[in-house]
């Protein structure tokens, strides 16, 4: 049986380290990166940059230095998403982001995203970026997060706020992470939402949002969705199979990995599921790849 090579849907670098991040880490570099890629299988990925000044950690990158990393480094960077603020320019609520985001698409920008801003979904600045990137096709990640004292897009327990925007915005493809967002693939409360779940999995709120709205889209990656699928294999193999095309593989890398046990657990996850007959080699191959060929090579 042949095993494919990953596709990563969410990967950070920066062209060199200059600020350090609050646990004293560096981000990787393009030559780290291809190193550790190359030691847990995965072809290349999708460099997002580290949100917007607003919100990023300090070391953000631009769409330009975006650019210009995934020119120069086809082999590790297939592609690229760009930043752009909700407050872009005008900062006003019906500001024409699409202005923008029509300009970043002609220099190769896939989506938008990593959205971190700290504004509930039906924030007026928030909805005008998913009309503007829905006109112009481009999908949204976003990290979804708690009110103040965190980032990412305010929700609360149940996800209730991300349904509405997957009901007003249906052609726009959400790409869900955090584990704010897959801890609720089973039950799970204030405090559990907030961790990492561990144990059996009885099916939950994401479940049924993932059956409803097929613009919902499973960014696997870091620890939050690697344990989603890991913390109960069984379940993990039939929600896999379930929303095989709706699923893909990730990494979340920021830093320099020297030991690269933890952040390869997802691929090798998927090699053992196929190769033992846990999930097809559809899926797998979906999963791995062939999702994001599909809405990154359009």
């Amino acid at each position: 049986m042949k095993l494919v090579p990953k596709i990563d849907i969410h990967v950070h670098a920066v062209p060199f380290p200059m600020i350090r991040r609050r646990d004293g880490s560096p981000f990787a570099d393009p030559m780290e990166l291809r190193r550790i890629y190359d030691e847990i299988g995965v072809e290349k990925g999708v460099l997002l940059p580290d949100g917007v000044y607003e919100a990023g950690s300090g070391d953000c990158v631009s769409p330009r230095e975006a650019y210009v990393m995934a020119r120069d480094y086809p082999e590790t960077f297939g592609w690229w998403f760009s930043p752009i603020s909700p407050y872009a320019a005008e900062n006003t609520p019906d500001n024409d982001l699409s202005f923008y985001l029509e300009q970043y698409k002609a220099w190769g920008a896939k989506g938008v995203g990593e959205i971190e801003e700290n504004l509930p979904f039906d924030d007026p600045y928030m909805e005008n970026l998913f009309k503007h990137c829905e006109a112009c096709g481009m999908p949204v990640i976003f990290h979804l997060g708690n009110k103040g004292g965190d980032y990412g897009i305010v929700d609360g327990l149940g996800l209730y706020g991300l349904e509405k925007a997957l009901q007003k915005f249906p052609k726009l493809l959400f790409f869900g992470h955090s584990q704010k967002f897959w801890a609720e693939i089973g039950d799970c409360d204030e405090a559990t939402r907030n961790i990492y779940p561990s144990g059996k999995v009885n099916p939950g709120r994401l479940v049924e949002l993932f059956r409803k709205y097929p613009n919902l889209q499973g960014d696997l990656s870091a620890g939050s969705g690697a344990n989603a699928i890991l913390r109960d294999p069984e379940f993990g193999y039939e929600f896999l199979e379930e929303f095989s095309h709706q699923l893909y593989f990730g990494t979340d890398i920021c830093a320099p990995q020297p030991d690269t046990t933890r952040v390869g657990r997802l691929s090798r996850f998927l090699d053992d599921a196929v190769t033992n007959g846990k999930i097809s080699y559809e899926t797998y191959e979906r999963v791995s790849r062939g999702n994001a060929l599909d809405v990154l090579e359009k």
